[in-house]
């Protein structure tokens, strides 16, 4: 069964849309409009870059987004991510002590400043690792969560491939270099959108532009937190090797866009070819919510069961990301399994919902059943079968 739905200025219309497409004549079909015109991307003064719509996945952007390289401190995302995933698991507590060790306090580079010997809190390691790429916090954390910086890796590495990380591979908690240690932008990219949705509570941290311990202050290395006030995180990241990274996250008005530009010359470098990416992506492209989660969508017939009809929806918040002022020429087809049988339950696949931007589809998601419906006593069953029988031989004399 094909249901058209079409969206008009409000993405809710689409779901008070009539069930029967009716086509207009040829004598009423609206004129033409012009399409917005996209220009090409920009080109950077960069190895590698992304830019994706935080809501929609949509990439807008892109080169090289798939090569390995050295992230450097563009690994204490994951850090960050795997601490805020236990703490909303509830094994730890920002308020836990964390014990600092003497292979935490003698970790080069960039530091916190802790001290062997003392106890530091969740709380002010996550802000030394966000905020000012502690190496001395990263390796405290990892030993605290792990017991040691190599277990800590591997639980890093299991969480890139569930994310679906596939170009990625941690030896630290840091991003010092190492010889099999590397990620890519793309994955960057899909690991920013993952700590921005699931964990927004903890993400605030990465907008902070200072963080103060034991006495010492120090900034935060993202320059484009003093320079764009819709700009809030995430990390900056440098090594010889990996030369200047900056991961950036941007929201204006309903849309949040995500940045990565890896191997840039300098830190003045990496902010500016981000702010070309992220000035390009907003300029051009909107994402319109479509649907809510539990959106009811369609009513299909179901057979055998207490109840006749089943409520179809989609399970998931439905984003789309599309050129700026087109909105009016999408449209959606409800692609629903034929002859729907009793016993279903919640979360059953029960058909795809595709999104077309005039005749390019953009966009599909799973249609699930939102409640259950169990099979229906023997007479209901018995009668059931009967009107489907004769159902099907009226379709079949019609066709």
């Amino acid at each position: 069964m094909n249901i058209v739905m079409s969206f008009r200025r409000s993405a809710q219309l689409c779901l008070f849309a009539a069930m029967t497409v009716v086509a207009l004549p040829a004598s009423a079909q609206p004129a033409p409009q012009p399409q917005t015109i996209i220009p090409a991307a920009p080109q950077l003064a960069a190895s590698s870059w992304i830019l994706m719509d935080a809501h929609s996945g949509r990439v807008l952007a892109e080169h090289n987004s798939d090569e390995r390289l050295p992230p450097a401190s563009l690994t204490k995302l994951m850090t960050a991510y795997l601490v805020e995933r236990e703490l909303d698991r509830g094994t730890i507590s920002l308020t836990d002590m964390v014990n600092i060790s003497e292979r935490a306090w003698r970790t080069g580079g960039s530091k916190m400043f802790i001290e062997v010997g003392d106890r530091v809190s969740v709380d002010d390691l996550l802000h030394g690792i966000i905020i000012v790429s502690g190496n001395d916090a990263s390796v405290a954390i990892a030993e605290h969560l792990a017991g040691g910086e190599a277990p800590f890796a591997d639980l890093m590495n299991q969480h890139a491939t569930r994310l679906g990380m596939n170009n990625t591979n941690f030896q630290n908690a840091t991003g010092l270099p190492g010889d099999n240690h590397y990620s890519t932008a793309r994955d960057m990219a899909l690991l920013s959108q993952y700590i921005i949705n699931d964990y927004p509570e903890h993400y605030a941290i990465y907008s902070e532009r200072t963080f103060t311990f034991s006495g010492i202050d120090q900034p935060n290395r993202n320059r484009l937190l003093w320079r764009d006030p819709t700009v809030d995180g995430l990390k900056t990241g440098w090594t010889t090797e990996a030369g200047y990274g900056l991961v950036a996250s941007a929201k204006r008005d309903d849309m949040r866009l995500i940045s990565v530009v890896m191997g840039t010359n300098s830190e003045e470098a990496r902010a500016q070819e981000t702010q070309k990416l992220l000035s390009y992506g907003f300029r051009f492209y909107e994402t319109m919510k479509l649907y809510e989660r539990g959106a009811v969508l369609a009513t299909p017939r179901v057979w055998g069961g207490e109840m006749n009809e089943l409520r179809v929806g989609v399970n998931e918040e439905v984003f789309m990301t599309l050129p700026r002022n087109r909105n009016e020429e999408l449209r959606a087809r409800l692609n629903l399994k034929q002859d729907l049988q009793a016993p279903v339950a919640v979360g059953d696949e029960v058909g795809t919902l595709e999104v077309y931007l005039g005749e390019d589809m953009v966009g599909d998601r799973q249609l699930v059943a939102l409640e259950n419906v169990e099979e229906g006593g023997l007479f209901k069953r018995l009668f059931d079968q009967v009107r489907r029988f004769f159902s099907g031989l009226v379709s079949n004399f019609t066709s």
